[in-house]
């Protein structure tokens, strides 16, 4: 198998990474293309997946530069896919978008009887729309002919939920059973509450948690305009800020966090390894979903809303259908732009102790029980089965991992207002988005 990626390295980005595990762990050998993070190898074999990394060119701003960066990974990733088919071969590639430019270099392989699998993380022409407030007509119906491309080439179409599924059959023209819904999902036997860490609090009573992207569609800035008037306007001078992640908007809210007199409320972190995002998640006693409505995120699953219950965080969140989906009544919902009412819900819910610890326990349970990766890697490995013909003896099928579905005990404050640990039993935990946290 090989798998290309462009969107963020490997093994930072957490569903691709489960992914290669499910893969392997189901007799597979896997290598991916990907590009390289900060001090990453060329090559590298980890955890038997063989990582081949190029060097990524970054865009600065505008529709040319994205085009260019599409252009430049491209090429690169042609070159290092024929290193691999000459040292090795592969019979399937899975290509995980953003963008949508790889199946035409699939379409080299496919003479060869190489499958293709479509691993639709994203909505280009969605993501084009919520990102620029005038998308050009042209540009728009160019990324529509591309994912038309890639849905027509693909053997099989993996779609992260249902209304991508809809989309699938409804704009690319296929049926039910040549696609699959693979939901992202968190590991949640690595992340779950952990160890407290006080000191993240910044001496203050609350702390508050971001975990994910900062892009123009991610509504970063709704979380700051949210905290502005619970300090400036409420008077709480009880609650900080940590902003988990990286993006384009990076700069612009540390910017606006400046503008807004909040520097002392608010850490921002940058990139987020594993560990980083464990002290936070385990230390943090509410986390927010700022992501506007708009085209892609109304339809899109947040890996970050699900990361916030495997931690069994209470989340306040804009209204949006997947984010229902996903979080059901286990969650605060505000009607999507409404600031005012986003600060009200954040509010209530610091000065409500004991929802915010029925919504914990009830949040992790859900993780652990419905939305864990485990539950989703026999999906996705009967795609690959199907494709190559494989067909397992009936003890060797893929199951899902036993799954501890312990629950946090209600996170409890001493006399001090130090936050102590939430206790769960077994187990250890792992910290994207893509949509998550580290991308």
């Amino acid at each position: 198998m090989l798998i290309i990626v462009q969107n963020l390295p490997v093994p930072l980005d957490r569903r691709v990474w489960l992914e290669c595990q499910a893969l392997v762990g189901a007799g597979y050998e896997v290598r991916v293309i990907c590009p390289k993070g900060p001090g990453d190898p060329d090559r590298e074999l980890l955890d038997d997946v063989y990582l081949y990394k190029y060097e990524p060119y970054v865009a600065t701003s505008g529709v040319f530069s994205y085009m260019k960066e599409f252009f430049v990974c491209w090429m690169r990733t042609a070159r290092l896919a024929r290193r691999v088919y000459r040292e090795r071969g592969f019979d399937v590639i899975q290509v995980c978008n953003p963008p949508d430019t790889y199946a035409l270099l699939a379409l080299l392989y496919r003479r060869r009887g190489v499958r293709l699998v479509y691993d639709q993380h994203d909505l280009c022409p969605e993501i084009y729309q919520s990102r620029f407030e005038r998308p050009s007509r042209i540009l728009l119906a160019f990324l529509f002919a591309l994912e038309r491309i890639t849905y027509g080439l693909s053997h099989h179409v993996i779609s992260t939920n249902d209304s991508y599924r809809e989309i699938a059959i409804r704009r690319g023209g296929r049926t039910r059973q040549d696609t699959t819904v693979v939901r992202s999902g968190p590991d949640t036997d690595r992340m779950r509450p952990g160890a407290v860490h006080p000191e993240l609090r910044k001496g203050r009573e609350f702390l508050l948690c971001y975990l994910g992207v900062m892009g123009p569609q991610d509504g970063v800035d709704n979380a700051l305009r949210a905290l502005d008037i619970l300090v400036h306007q409420r008077g709480r001078t009880d609650v900080h800020m940590a902003l988990l992640g990286f993006g384009d908007c990076y700069d612009d809210l540390r910017a606006l966090a400046t503008e807004l007199d909040l520097d002392d409320h608010v850490t921002f972190t940058g990139r987020a390894d594993h560990e980083m995002i464990d002290k936070y998640l385990s230390t943090a006693d509410l986390a927010v979903g700022p992501d506007p409505m708009n085209p892609l995120n109304n339809v899109s699953t947040m890996n970050k809303t699900m990361e916030y219950m495997a931690y069994g965080l209470p989340v306040v969140t804009f209204d949006l259908v997947e984010t229902r989906v996903t979080a059901a009544d286990i969650a605060e919902y505000v009607e999507p732009g409404d600031i005012g009412g986003f600060a009200a819900a954040i509010e209530r819910l610091l000065d409500d102790p004991e929802r915010r610890a029925d919504l914990s326990k009830r949040g992790r349970q859900r993780a652990v029980e419905v939305l864990d990766w485990s539950l989703q890697v026999p999906g996705y490995v009967d795609v690959f089965d199907r494709i190559t013909g494989r067909e397992r003896p009936a003890g060797e099928r893929v199951r899902p991992r036993p799954v501890d579905c312990a629950v946090p005990a209600p996170r409890r404050r001493e006399q001090t207002g130090s936050h102590t640990p939430a206790a769960a039993s077994g187990g250890d935990h792992e910290g994207d988005e893509l949509r998550s946290a580290t991308g």
